[in-house]
């Protein structure tokens, strides 16, 4: 997994409305970027819901937000609409973004083994560097952690 100081990889994916999206593009702004595991599931839909709810909280620091799974843009749109998300999701299926910050892992799930996205979150700062890197995140807090660290700096 990437560390702080390091050079955010950048990457471009479509987001839910099939626009290309590159981190590049957010040069000059902070980012918070997620990764999660999959659209509709209650942990995933906790964490993207605590991220809207906040989302104000984020605009007001100019801070972005950037959701990444391995799902589809059709699955994103629909994702986005249930839940009313006002921020980017973007589809990464063949895990380019996901595997190039290191959270495509083994998850162990009821003694089963299998290859997954790790929940994680990174802060990365205007220049394009890793501020933050926050791995396992719980879904509930994972919004509120973020702006408790945003508002200390």
């Amino acid at each position: 997994m990437l560390e702080c100081a390091m050079k955010a990889p950048d990457f471009t994916l479509p987001d839910s409305n099939g626009r290309e999206v590159s981190l590049s593009d957010f040069r000059g702004k902070k980012v918070v970027l997620y990764f999660y595991p999959r659209d509709n599931t209650p942990g995933c839909s906790r964490q993207a819901c605590a991220f809207a709810s906040a989302y104000a909280d984020f605009k007001k620091l100019d801070v972005a937000v950037i959701g990444v799974s391995k799902d589809s843009v059709a699955s994103h749109v629909k994702f986005a609409r249930k839940y009313s998300l006002p921020f980017i999701l973007l589809s990464d299926p063949e895990r380019k973004a996901i595997e190039s910050y290191g959270v495509w892992q083994e998850k162990k799930l009821a003694g089963k083994i299998s290859m997954g996205v790790v929940r994680t979150t990174f802060i990365i700062d205007e220049n394009g560097f890793i501020e933050k890197v926050m791995p396992k995140v719980k879904p509930d807090t994972n919004a509120s952690e973020i702006l408790d660290y945003l508002r200390s700096k």
